[in-house]
């Protein structure tokens, strides 16, 4: 029987850990489900990630919009995704950055999507 290391490789696990971790960064993410909210990120985003109390690193994260590095800092992807619904950013993009492919190489090469040419 394999022995269970509690790890995927490459995949960061959302665990208790980083549930902890990323507690300020996922109530950010989830108060976007309110439109006042959705609003006052668009208006200023540095001072709505403030308003959660974010550090440099996960505020860096959230203006660069960089998805894995989200989830490496405790981020739960049904949370952070909402940041995704303000932009708008499609999934695939999402999951294209999670999976370290460009965006075009993800829908060919993880969704089947047929190349032209």
């Amino acid at each position: 029987m394999p022995e269970n290391s509690g790890t995927i490789p490459d995949t960061p696990l959302f665990d208790r850990a980083g549930s902890i971790r990323g507690y300020r960064l996922n109530k950010m993410a989830m108060a976007l489900g309110q439109a006042e909210n959705r609003d006052a990120f668009k208006a200023d985003e540095d001072a709505y990630l403030i308003r959660f109390g974010l550090n440099n690193d996960e505020m860096a994260a959230v203006k660069s919009r960089d998805w894995h590095e989200m989830v490496r800092l405790g981020g739960n992807l049904f949370f952070i995704l909402k940041i995704a619904a303000v932009d708008p950013t499609p999934i695939t993009q999402i999951g294209a950055a999670q999976a370290g492919m460009s965006h075009e190489d993800f829908l060919y090469e993880r969704l089947g999507k047929k190349r032209h040419g």
